[in-house]
Order: C-alpha cells, then sequence, then structure tokens
C-alpha cells in the first residue's frame, strides 16, 4: 500500500509491530447499528476515498496508540516518516442543560440502562438526544473537529479515517464511549441515570415487600417474590453483546480459530438457556430432566 503526500509523490507507511489492528479482516468494519450508524455518517461527508485508505490503515495496525476521553480521541498513526502522526478527533460536548434533558428522558425507560450495560445502544437513544436538540451522530462535517499531524490538508486524511475505524469497533464492544465523545463517560452517565431515577423514587416510595414464611411444603415452590424470575427470557439485541463487551481473551491472541469457538460455545449456551427457559416446562425444577439436581423430599428412590 502507497501513501500518498499533496505535492510529495507516493510513499509506503513504515511497517509496524505490536499496533492495534482492526478485528475485522475484511468487508465492512462494524457490527453494530450504531458502529454502522457512526460510519454512514462520515460516507455521506463525501470522504469514501479517504475512509477506504484509513481502513486498510486500521487492518494492518499502523495506529500505535488509542485513547477515548470525554469529548475527543486522539491517536499515534505510524505512516511513511519516523515520527508517528499525532490525531485528534474532538465533538461537540453538550452542555450541561442538555444532558439534564437527556438523562431523564433516559431514566425515564425503565430498560435504557440495563440495555447500556448489556452492551447495547437502545434505537431510541437517537430520539431522546434530539430531544436535547444535540444529536447522538455528528450531522455535518461541522460537527466535529479532526486535526492531524500530516501535511495532507484536504478533508480528512487516511490516519484520521483509520482511527474512526477504530472508533466504530470500539462502540461495538463498548457502547458508552459513544456517549463519552459527547462529553460524559461511563460512570459520569451511570451516576446521572441514577441521580435522574433517584428524584422520582423519593417522592413516590416503593413498598417493602412483606417476607415470605418458610415452610417444608412450600421449600419446592417458586413464591411470589421470585415469580417474574420464570417469565421466559427472549434473545439478545446484540448478537455476542457481552463478548464484545469483554474484547478478545488473552488465550485467543493471534488465535481467530479459537475467537470463533468461544463464539459458537456462547451461542449454543444462549440457545439451550433460550430453549429451557423456564416457561416452557414451569413444572420442572433444575435438574431435574437429567436426574442430577435436588430432589424433593419423598419425590426420590429409596435406598
Amino acid at each position: 500500500m502507497r501513501e500518498e503526500w499533496a505535492g510529495f509523490g507516493f510513499s509506503r507507511p513504515r511497517r509496524v509491530n505490536g499496533g492495534i489492528k482492526a478485528r475485522s479482516r475484511s468487508g465492512e468494519i462494524g457490527a453494530s447499528w450504531w458502529s454502522k450508524r457512526w460510519l454512514e455518517v462520515l460516507h455521506s461527508f463525501g470522504w469514501a476515498d479517504r475512509l477506504h485508505r484509513g481502513r486498510s490503515y486500521a487492518r494492518r495496525g499502523q495506529v500505535l496508540d488509542f485513547r477515548v476521553e470525554p469529548g475527543r480521541a486522539t491517536a499515534q498513526v505510524q505512516g511513511s516518516r519516523p515520527r508517528p502522526y499525532r490525531v485528534e478527533i474532538s465533538l461537540r460536548r453538550l452542555s450541561a442543560g442538555q444532558w439534564k434533558v437527556v438523562s431523564a428522558a433516559m431514566a425515564s425507560r425503565a430498560a435504557f440502562a440495563a440495555r447500556l450495560l448489556s452492551g447495547e445502544v437502545p434505537p431510541e437513544a437517537e430520539e431522546v438526544f434530539r430531544g436535547a436538540r444535540a444529536p447522538l451522530f455528528p450531522g455535518s462535517e461541522r460537527d466535529f473537529v479532526a486535526a492531524c499531524s500530516c501535511l495532507d490538508r484536504a478533508g480528512i486524511c487516511k490516519h484520521v479515517a483509520a482511527v474512526h475505524y477504530l472508533l466504530a469497533e470500539q462502540f461495538d464492544r463498548d457502547p458508552f464511549m459513544l456517549f463519552a465523545l459527547r462529553g460524559r463517560g461511563r460512570e459520569a452517565l451511570l451516576a446521572s441515570l441514577r441521580k435522574a431515577r433517584g428524584g422520582e423514587e423519593a417522592s413516590a416510595p416503593a413498598p417493602e415487600p412483606a417476607p415470605e414464611p418458610m415452610s417444608e411444603e412450600g421449600f419446592w415452590r417458586i413464591g411470589p417474590t421470585f415469580a417474574a424470575a420464570r417469565a421466559a427470557p427472549s434473545p439478545p439485541a446484540v448478537d455476542l453483546a457481552v463478548l464484545r463487551r469483554l474484547g478478545p481473551p488473552p488465550f485467543a491472541a493471534g488465535r481467530p480459530d479459537r475467537v470463533r469457538r468461544l463464539e459458537g460455545l456462547y451461542r449454543e449456551a444462549s440457545a439451550r438457556a433460550l430453549e429451557g427457559a423456564p416457561g416452557d416446562s414451569p413444572s420442572a425444577p433444575p435438574g431435574a430432566a437429567g436426574g442430577g439436581g435436588p430432589r424433593p423430599p419423598g419425590s426420590g428412590r429409596r435406598p
């Protein structure tokens, strides 16, 4: 691959050992709707050619380090010169008033925080941010500032584009990074959601459930406190959300076959959990089918 400098002809980027490589080795980068949306927005600005070359940089591991903090992402990208280029991508931060509106809207939807913690950005997130007059994704080139220490000044350079692709993959793994670029990281966002929910709970505290008395007859039956736990689970909205959140395990470094095997085991475990949901066979306690679980008194064979 050749690197083009305006007015300086072509040169090859220096080979990097230990750089940060995109997990996707072919095709498009980005698995979730929000990471794809991020890249779609950038393509809409007419940067397809630069983004294509930046994708090659991301897959080659030309990015040496990468950091996301409230309002910006910074990185060093190795090009053809000895010294790596410094890249910074900044987005306009939301004001305190806008975050208050966003937090209140998120807190009013009970499953919002739970879905975030499971590695998913709810589709209604864009609507929530529009309600605060602050789009979640950039609406135009003016919504963010991208700077690089290279000599290329035409739109965005390939070094900035490489960082954009790594950002998209990081969004897949940790959706809180998307909100961090708008000025509020994981802990600050969760704290604001707890505060917004706490105000509502203080005005109308929920009654404490009465303790359930223990009895021999009811020991092996599920009481009202755990009745909600019998609701049949639904398939995850994001495939392999937990694995994406945790990232590649150390034992799979350089071994994509191990990652694929782990993903297969995870999908198989999920499928079996859905097949054996409590709603499918409410009378069978855990382990009853295989005979390995505990038995109620008097139900087992006598010695």
